[in-house]
This record gives C-alpha cells, structure tokens and sequence, in this order.
C-alpha cells in the first residue's frame, strides 16, 4: 500500500501530536498547594444601624469546602483616644454591634483578637452616603436591566459601591389543600403553592463621577437579569444598598474586583498583592486580606410585577418536568405504596360520580407540589 503526500503529511501530523500529548506532564502551580491561611476581615463600621464584621481563612484553589470561619475572637468597636466596645457572635464567624449613632467628628476602628494574633484596622473617619435618588429598570430585548441613581451636592464623596438583596414570589407547578402521612390523606393547615426566594449579590460593584462636571450617578448598572429567568415569572423585588467610599477604599475594592473575576471568590489565594488598612500587630510580615471603612448605608427597594414585562417573555420556571399526574386509589395499600415512598404529594382528591366519596386522589413528587424545596412558604414582611 502507497501513501500519497497528503496522507503522509495527516499521518506525520497524528504522530506529532500523540508524542506531544503523550510528553506533557499536569502543571500545577505553588499558588494551589499554598500552606498560608489568611485572616480575612470582611464589613464595615455602620454608623446608622449594626456593624457585623465578618472573620474568615483563606483556602487552595484545590479545596471544595466552605472558607473556615474564626470563631472565639475578640472582636471591639475603639474610638480614637475614647471608648472600646466588644462585638457580640452571633453566628460563625460573624461579630455584630448596633453602632447607629457614632460621632462623624471622631475615628473609628476595628480591633480583633484571635486564639493567637492580634490584628487591628487603621483609624478611618466617618463618611455620610448620600441618598439614592431612585432604583429604575428598564426592558430591553432578552434581559431586565436594573440602575442605581444618586447625586451628592454636598460633594463628601466621588467613589461609590453597590450591594443588592433580590426576593422573588413563585409557584408549585400544582396547588394542593392536602397532605400525607403515616398512611393518612387530611387536609393541611399550610399553603405550599405560593414561596418567596431570596438571594444576595456576590459580585463587587463600584462607581465613581470623578470625571464629570457634577456629582451625579445616572443609571449606574446593577444587575441585569435573562427575560427568560424564574425570578420575573410573577413577582420580583431588588434591595440596593449604597456606601459612599474613600479614595483608598475604592482603590481597595477595584484591585479586589479584578483578582476576585479572574480566579473566583473573595477567600481564594490573589494573584496580585491586595493593600487594605488592616494589619497584625503580633506579626507585622504577616498579610490580612480587608478594608474597614466608616460609612452610613443608604437603600431602596422596588418591585416589578411580570404584567409590566413584555409579553413574549417567557420564565423557564424550573417545574417544566412536572407536566404528569399520577393517580393512587383511596386504599391503604395503594396509597402507602405511592404516597408513602419517594416524597409524593396527593394533589387534589377524585370524587365517585353522584357521591362524595373520594375514590382516589391525584398525586405528584414532592418537588413538583411543595414550593418549600425551593423556598419559603414565610411571606416577607416588607412585600406588597
């Protein structure tokens, strides 16, 4: 058999290939495997309602689990030259004071004790944040865009961040008034049709008007959200929250920004030395990721209902599986075999013709009947 050039050429091509293939070794960088877990102090002095501050470790690219909170800290609010008050735990990690009410003419820091190290944060002054002017949307094509705007004559600040809590109202793909246990049909006490979902905003979002004529944020860009998305099947509602900051506090979460979108999250190694104002005072050498800042918060909430959408927007809501009913007869065989195993719901109950007797019932999984696999059955006290 004769090869033509060209199949030579393919052959000597495939060969090539192989051997480099074959030659690579897996590179792994020192990066992943690094042995250092740094403190990272994540929040900010609230000085219109509570400071929680956040202790957390570092952690290698190549681990999975959740960052590993610090917990049994000593964690103080200390005014310059005036009083120190203790943060109280509240949870993993997190350390919670009411600080409304801070004098804007003194300084303030934070001050953390560990089972080891002691850290504390530079005196930083007190910023006002100006209000937010209005939270507006708008629809465009396939997605839902949603702004922030705000001025500031008073011109405290030019640098701003932005944070936003998202709760959405939606459906079971089957409404029932019944439940299951124990071999026993009954009515239930609770609607399992109708949930809230809650989510909060994990990327870094900044904006500054340094070089406009005026102190004015028009339309700055918050989230945008896929026509297509179940947030806006019915109901939807956005809590923006906005922090003036300073030049250095910025520039802080600019650099944050940039190491965050190119390898993850806040907890991973940085690939670029990231400056806060937060430093060991046992062991200067030692690197603390975090930047605490003084601020007041100021926020607003909308809601947009579907009907204001376009009507050719169609939400994927997630329950387009459950188009099937089954059906179990009223018999405690059948309804134990069906009912009782694999977390199935009855649904609505099949009435004998000319007699209230209930002949069987129609069932589906759980996940397709109880909105609670997926949320709250809790309304939110704020929605309207």
């Amino acid at each position: 058999m004769r090869f033509s050039f060209k199949s030579w050429q393919r052959y000597t091509g495939w060969l090539f290939l192989a051997l480099l293939s074959s030659c690579v070794d897996p590179f792994e960088p020192e990066v992943i495997n690094a042995p250092d877990s740094l403190l990272v102090v994540n929040g900010f002095i609230n000085t219109n309602g509570p400071t929680t501050i956040t202790l957390l470790r570092t952690q290698n690219l190549t681990e999975t689990a959740a960052p590993t909170p610090e917990e049994n800290a000593q964690v103080y609010l200390e005014e310059e030259g005036g009083s120190r008050t203790s943060l109280v735990a509240t949870s993993q990690g997190n350390y919670t004071l009411n600080t409304s009410g801070l004098n804007p003419g003194n300084k303030y820091r934070v001050h953390i004790f560990t089972s080891n190290q002691e850290y504390a944060s530079a005196y930083v002054a007190v910023s006002q944040t100006p209000a937010i002017d209005a939270v507006t949307w708008k629809a465009k094509e396939d997605e839902l865009q949603i702004f922030a705007n705000t001025h500031n004559t008073e011109d405290q600040t030019r640098y701003y961040r932005w944070q936003y809590e998202e709760t959405w109202e939606f459906t079971s793909a089957y409404a029932t008034y019944l439940d299951y246990n124990n071999g026993e049909v009954f009515v239930r006490n609770d609607d399992i049709y109708h949930c809230w979902q809650s989510e909060y905003s994990t990327e870094i979002i900044l904006g500054n008007t340094l070089r406009l004529s005026q102190n004015i944020v028009a339309e700055q860009p918050i989230i945008s959200i896929a026509a297509s998305s179940p947030r806006i099947s019915r109901k939807y509602s956005i809590l923006v929250k906005q922090f003036a900051q300073t030049p250095e506090e910025y520039q802080y979460w600019e650099t944050l920004k940039k190491n965050t979108e190119s390898i993850g999250t806040l907890f991973d190694p940085l690939p670029t030395q990231l400056t806060g104002n937060i430093q060991c005072i046992t062991n200067p050498a030692e690197s603390v990721i975090g930047y605490i800042g003084a601020y007041s918060v100021q926020e607003k909430r909308i809601f947009i209902s579907q009907d204001e959408l376009p009507e050719n927007w169609n939400a994927i809501t997630g329950y387009e599986n459950c188009a099937f009913l089954d059906t179990v007869e009223n018999n405690p065989t059948d309804i134990g075999a069906k009912l009782g195993a694999g977390g199935n719901l009855p649904v609505y109950e099949i009435i004998s013709q000319g007699s209230p007797a209930v002949i069987g019932y129609t069932y589906s999984s759980k996940t397709c009947v109880d909105c609670r696999v997926r949320g709250t059955n809790v309304r939110p006290a704020f929605w309207e």
